[in-house]
């Protein structure tokens, strides 16, 4: 039983005794009842909070961990690990890595080229392309672009296929 649940039987226990509101104690009852009630609405509401900001932070998590394996993938280009014709290649037009790689290089431990366990979306909202792989609720979706919350419909077999693949 929730604590609204419970805080609304205690009402009902309390209009059963048929107390008389007019006393000291009638007053002290009803007035500690509505206290209760209000701290039960309260903490309810501050759940359900919480609940989403926990969500967004699980996002948020996932969005920062693949981040940094770009990050990397760009400080292994920038350090020369990388063959110049194999690896990551910038296109200024797209302001995008476009990825043209054989596999033999170590910037690619991690990155798309390596693996294609992902499916790309257009956000409805900025155009932006949107990755996002099987671990993520592709109805519950943040474009990193400009931030809107969007969701998408995945085709049951394509989820299926690239989860049995891992």
């Amino acid at each position: 039983m929730s604590l609204t649940e419970k805080t609304a039987f205690l009402k009902g226990l309390a209009e059963g005794l048929d107390y008389d509101k007019t006393t000291k104690e009638g007053k002290l009852i009803a007035a500690l009842i509505d206290l209760v009630d209000e701290m039960a609405k309260d903490i309810a509401e501050l759940h359900d909070d919480i609940e989403s900001i926990d969500q967004d932070l699980d996002y948020l998590s996932d969005y920062v961990e693949e981040l940094d394996d770009d990050l990397e993938d760009v400080e292994d280009y920038l350090d020369g690990e990388c063959d110049e014709d194999d690896d990551l290649d910038y296109e200024e037009d797209d302001e995008d890595w476009e990825t043209e790689c054989d596999g033999d290089c170590t910037a690619c431990d991690g990155c798309d080229c390596a693996d294609e366990d992902y499916y790309e979306i257009v956000c409805p909202s900025c155009g932006e392309t949107v990755c996002f792989d099987q671990e993520l609720d592709p109805e519950k979706l943040i474009c990193p672009a400009c931030g809107e919350k969007f969701g998408c419909i995945v085709d049951e077999d394509d989820y299926k296929a690239i989860s049995e693949e891992n």
